[in-house]
């Protein structure tokens, strides 16, 4: 059993004691419910009890760039994080899952390597809508694509003649496609290789303006009204994109968003020229424009904050030159976007209960994993956290469990911290170190 003063339940924080059997939630039953004498007990007292997060926005890379991120590393990092499931994005390892036979790679390469429950996406590319059916009925959870050039060669992205294609067929299956929401039309120019330009983050932050997702996000909204479709936008950067997801929703669209813990911590007017480690896409805007994305979610317009880990080798991040335009974009916060968001929470006097809501509830529901995970709650899943809101400490990218320690967020100060992980009721993280041997398992989606 494991009892606490501030449970985040599924109607709000209260004291209460989770009640576990076989890796499964029994009931949840008053604080002052001991249950049988023979029962282990774990006392949080007045640390928060939370439902294990779930990520359903991660990159990690292997089979084929392992050198960038592997499971083995991945999954140290997200049960340090208090992550108890994720989903692994279709590109940046090779082969891309594309196909069921890059989805068999997959597995094989993850097989007893995951400290947490893995799930799989598969990839949207150009012609491989007859690739579709199969990836699903092998069990990935929702498809990915790119509106964008993804960054690497093997994940090309689709156009809106792909997705006439391929919209049909995920409507049919009734699943969900995730889309990256650029469009590369309106997308600027870099300044040319060796300019100085190319360290100015404003110049990058230009050449990727709101408009570019803004525009993506109606092509989108359009081409699932057309084919009855069910979408989710993925890292939502831009206010402007709030307005639109309301207009859809309104009109029957059925429409999803996330946005990620770097947009909702760091602004623009923080960022040093050539600190290249900021580097993402779509690109963290100003402050004003920050706020615009709390108040999205508190609002219900964003319904989920997942990380979208992005690692990288520290050489291609060019800090080196600090060329914003060579260097590759994406954040690697899978440990420590808990604690960022605990943090701005905090300052914004945000009720915790939110938490359980946003990165635990709301990813669930995306990849259908409600009811097993996500809340803590008779029949799911005994993932749980246990994290204490008032723990301040100052980053150290030494001391990460990811590949490379890399991180923009290396001397920040931060206030919340997870003390300890339990993945269907055993202990996988405590102080600060990882416990026992993997146990995570690969999830496969109900047929």
């Amino acid at each position: 059993m494991i009892r606490g003063k501030n449970v985040v339940l599924p109607d709000g924080v209260r004291p209460a004691s989770i009640h576990i059997h076989e890796g499964r939630i029994q009931r949840v039953g008053p604080w002052e419910d001991t249950g049988s004498p023979s029962l282990d007990v774990m006392d949080a007292h007045d640390t928060f009890v939370l439902p294990g997060l779930v990520d359903t926005h991660v990159h990690i890379n292997e089979p084929g760039r392992e050198e960038w991120e592997g499971f083995a590393t991945a999954t140290a990092a997200a049960a340090a994080g208090g992550v108890t499931t994720l989903l692994d994005m279709p590109l940046n390892s090779v082969p891309a899952t594309t196909n069921e036979g890059a989805l068999d790679k997959k597995r094989r390469a993850a097989e007893g390597k995951c400290r947490v429950d893995v799930g799989f996406l598969g990839g949207v590319v150009p012609g491989n809508e007859k690739q579709l059916k199969p990836l699903w009925d092998a069990g990935v959870f929702a498809f990915k694509c790119f509106l964008v050039p993804s960054g690497v060669s093997e994940f090309r992205h689709v156009t809106a003649a792909d997705l006439d294609k391929a919209m049909p067929v995920l409507r049919d299956l009734d699943c969900t496609l995730m889309a990256h929401c650029e469009l590369p039309e309106f997308l600027g120019t870099g300044p040319g290789t060796g300019s100085d330009d190319g360290r100015r983050y404003a110049m990058y932050l230009a050449s990727r303006a709101a408009e570019a997702e803004t525009q993506a996000v109606e092509l989108l909204i359009d081409l699932a009204r057309k084919h009855r479709a069910r979408v989710h936008v993925v890292h939502v950067s831009a206010h402007e994109s709030l307005a639109l997801l309301l207009a859809a929703r309104a009109g029957g669209v059925a429409i999803t968003a996330e946005t990620c813990p770097h947009y909702l911590a760091i602004a623009a007017e923080d960022i040093a020229d050539g600190a290249t480690e900021f580097k993402c896409a779509p690109p963290m805007r100003g402050a004003a424009n920050r706020d615009a994305l709390w108040e999205g979610l508190t609002d219900g317009v964003l319904d989920m904050i997942v990380s979208d880990h992005s690692p990288c080798p520290p050489a291609s991040k060019r800090r080196d030159t600090g060329d914003f335009f060579a260097a590759w974009g994406g954040i690697a916060s899978l440990e420590l976007g808990f604690s960022v968001i605990c943090t701005e929470m905090r300052h914004r006097k945000i009720d915790p209960a939110n938490l359980g809501k946003w990165m635990s509830e709301g990813p669930a529901r995306l990849a259908g994993l409600l009811g097993q995970k996500g809340a803590i709650a008779s029949g799911a899943d005994s993932d749980v956290v246990i994290f204490d809101p008032s723990e301040q400490f100052t980053v150290d990218a030494a001391r990460l469990h990811q590949r490379h320690k890399l991180t923009p967020y290396h001397g920040r100060e931060l206030t919340g911290r997870v003390r300890a992980t339990y993945l269907r009721g055993s202990l996988i993280f405590a102080d600060g170190e990882t416990v026992g041997k993997p146990s995570g398992r690969l999830l496969s989606r109900a047929r």
